[in-house]
């Protein structure tokens, strides 16, 4: 078992709460990032992911490099397709949107990741990653051309999530979305998370500090916060 998914399952068995920030490449440039890592550094941060839905830059590897000259942290990519593959970055989230059914995204871009992933020492974790409705259309399902799960429909969602674990996926993730109007239901994260082995991740519409406790008391064990720290980098002062 590979350093940074050993330590997402100790910590779970530890009770020990992960926090990540998301890097949207689209989002940031490499003139920012410098100031980004300051406050990362002031941050609880445990991890940082980076990847968005879409990407049409160039300076993902830069990004990356940079971002590991200025921090200790793991960096894990999150990508939307295999163009957003790094293999400057520590490990990536092997995605599988099982929220939809799209093929592209349950098994094509995963067969064109292969040949890349192939030339990288990245840590390959599979990842279960469900979408729930966010009261408004996110850029997750618009890139997808996927509909979320419904945010008051519990057992599908459960089930949905059993599924991936009975899959291999070794991490689920319940996703709002980028910058949704409403995070995942509080009672969602509880169901999920008492009735899976694997780790849950939550991210999209957290806004504050409050609301990212309020996710680890949930059962989460790893919260991810991407754009209120964009919006906001002194989120955490």
């Amino acid at each position: 078992m590979k350093s940074i998914y050993n330590n997402i399952v100790v910590a779970k068995s530890e009770n020990k709460k992960l926090l990540a920030i998301l890097i949207d490449p689209d989002k940031v440039s490499m003139e920012q990032i410098s100031g980004f890592c300051q406050k990362i550094k002031l941050s609880p941060a445990t991890h940082i992911l980076v990847g968005g839905s879409s990407f049409n830059g160039t300076h993902l590897d830069d990004l990356i490099l940079e971002l590991k000259s200025k921090s200790n942290l793991s960096i894990l990519l999150f990508p939307g397709n295999p163009s957003q593959i790094s293999a400057n970055a520590d490990g990536i989230l092997f995605l599988t949107l099982l929220s939809g059914r799209n093929p592209d995204y349950l098994i094509e871009h995963q067969i064109n990741a292969v040949p890349i992933l192939k030339k990288t020492d990245l840590e390959v974790i599979p990842t279960g990653y469900i979408l729930i409705e966010s009261g408004s259309e996110t850029s997750v399902e618009r890139v997808s051309k996927t509909k979320p799960l419904g945010r008051n429909n519990l057992d599908f969602v459960l089930q949905t999530a059993q599924a991936g674990e009975y899959l291999g996926n070794k991490l689920v993730y319940l996703e709002a979305g980028s910058g949704a109007k409403l995070a995942v239901p509080t009672e969602m994260i509880t169901l999920v998370s008492q009735n899976i082995q694997i780790p849950v991740i939550v991210g999209g519409g957290i806004r504050s500090k409050k609301e990212i406790e309020d996710v680890f008391n949930a059962g989460a064990d790893m919260v991810v916060i991407g754009t209120a720290f964009e919006n906001d980098s002194n989120f955490f002062d």
